[in-house]
């Protein structure tokens, strides 16, 4: 039998494709090259913009702070400023208020797009909650600022949705690691952030090129970031070389973890509870504000401390509670952490604004600082596991918080601060500061029904349930 015009036909466009397939897999480094320049192309303009803008907003931030320490008198303009910020936003913000969220459901699923606006309207409004006293952190205003340039950008040069959606996220690595100082905390950030429990590495490089480039930049602009330093070094009580860490320290970490998991639950439940509450019953908007001002100022009274104003990372009283002073033994009382955790949760619940990350750090250190001396631990270590486990457990992002221990204390200490980490991770259960997260992996199978909703979804449901329990 001899071959047919159409069987030869067939041969020969098997052989083309086989071919086709070879030449490209030959030439897959190259792809990669021209994606790696592509994207360096397209991040390094953001990267700059945004390290720019987070220098400026951290020196105007400082400025902000010390004026308000040289001038007691402006913790009473406190509530006006909440009047001033809601005429800003109601005026001027549109879809912006939503902040970080809409950034994180921008992503997930593109819609009206991340506003221009938010970069200026988010800067100036924490500058003035941070001038008048408010308890208020600055990742979250980072964050928007490189969302919302990286948005600009991108609508500029008319990026597909999927590019788009690629330099957003490179937008909230570069915001939160020229805001810290910490760029592979950034990168790594800004992918665990958007999912729980999941990791899309399309954008790894994209992100840590970012992050990096504006932590160079911010810093290039003369910003210095707190440092911070772990002194404890870890002595070893097992005979055998196959255990490298202090099994009954392990321990005592583990349990801290579980109390860094509840307490980053509470910090998310109660700052949602107090939002929600005061937009039912309070129907005028700006009084919201107001009264949170007021509140904010008759606490301040009745503690008879300011330790719980502002970021919290330095304070003007050499013997008040600071990030600082935790990691050293009786530098926080034994409810330090609670009453930052109250100030923040009532600033940011209603309606001023800033982040939510730089007083976690607070919450952790003093709380850290409270187990250690309830358990003899080492204080510094303690307060260090604390300053980056109820983040973790707060935002559901235990592997960027490892890193950022090892990047802020070094990596001698790695084991405890993954194991805090993680355990934090769990303990907080399906809740966090970012109600537009979306469930990847659920934390325990059981709860496997949460899958695919967001945590604001997740919540809902179980407020809904309660209800009926209760009628019931």
């Amino acid at each position: 039998m001899t071959p047919t015009n159409a069987n030869f036909g067939l041969i020969s466009h098997i052989i083309l494709f086989v071919g086709m397939r070879k030449l490209k897999s030959s030439f897959e480094h190259i792809f990669i090259i021209s994606h790696l320049v592509k994207w360096s192309v397209l991040v390094a303009p953001v990267a700059i913009a945004v390290g720019s803008m987070v220098a400026l907003f951290l020196w105007l931030l400082e400025k902000a702070t010390l004026l308000r320490w040289q001038h007691d008198w402006l913790l009473f303009l406190l509530p006006l400023a909440g009047i001033l910020i809601y005429i800003l936003y109601k005026y001027a913000g549109k879809n912006a208020e939503a902040g970080n969220n809409l950034i994180i459901e921008e992503i997930h699923k593109p819609g009206g797009g991340v506003p221009a606006r938010m970069t200026p309207l988010v800067l100036l409004t924490t500058v003035i909650t941070h001038l008048f006293g408010g308890s208020a952190g600055r990742e979250g205003t980072a964050v928007q600022m490189g969302g919302s340039l990286a948005a600009l950008f991108g609508k500029w040069i008319k990026l597909d949705k999927e590019d788009l959606r690629i330099l957003l996220i490179t937008g909230i690595a570069a915001g939160f690691g020229a805001v810290f100082g910490t760029p592979l905390t950034g990168a790594i950030f800004a992918l665990e952030v958007l999912t729980v429990g999941r990791i899309n590495h399309s954008a790894l490089l994209p992100c840590l090129m970012a992050s990096v480039f504006a932590d160079i930049t911010c810093t290039a602009w003369g910003i210095h970031h707190s440092y911070y330093h772990i002194a404890f070094k870890d002595t070893l009580n097992s005979s055998t070389s196959l255990i490298h860490f202090n099994f009954v320290l392990l321990l005592k970490v583990i349990v801290a973890g579980i109390c860094f998991g509840l307490v980053g639950y509470l910090f998310s439940e109660l700052s949602h509870t107090i939002k929600n509450y005061s937009n039912r019953f309070i129907k005028t908007k700006w009084l919201i504000l107001f009264i949170g001002g007021c509140i904010i100022i008759t606490l301040t009274y009745v503690l008879g401390t300011r330790d719980y104003l502002g970021l919290g990372v330095t304070n003007p009283d050499d013997n008040g509670v600071t990030i600082m002073s935790a990691f050293q033994a009786g530098g926080a009382g034994y409810l330090s952490w609670f009453w930052k955790l109250l100030f923040t949760a009532i600033t940011l619940g209603m309606g001023f604004k800033g982040g939510e990350v730089t007083p976690l750090f607070f919450i952790g250190a003093a709380l850290g600082n409270t187990i250690a001396m309830l358990t003899g631990s080492p204080v510094d270590l303690m307060a260090g596991l604390g300053f980056i486990a109820v983040f973790a457990g707060a935002t559901n992002t235990p592997i960027a918080c490892t890193i950022m221990g090892v990047e802020l204390f070094g990596g001698e200490h790695i084991v405890y601060y993954a194991v805090t980490c993680f355990t934090a991770y769990y303990f907080s259960g399906h809740s966090g500061i970012y109600h537009a997260q979306r469930i990847a992996v659920s934390k325990v199978d059981m709860l496997h029904h949460h899958n695919n909703k967001t945590l604001q979804e997740v919540r809902n449901k179980r407020i809904k349930n309660k209800k009926q329990g209760l009628k019931k």
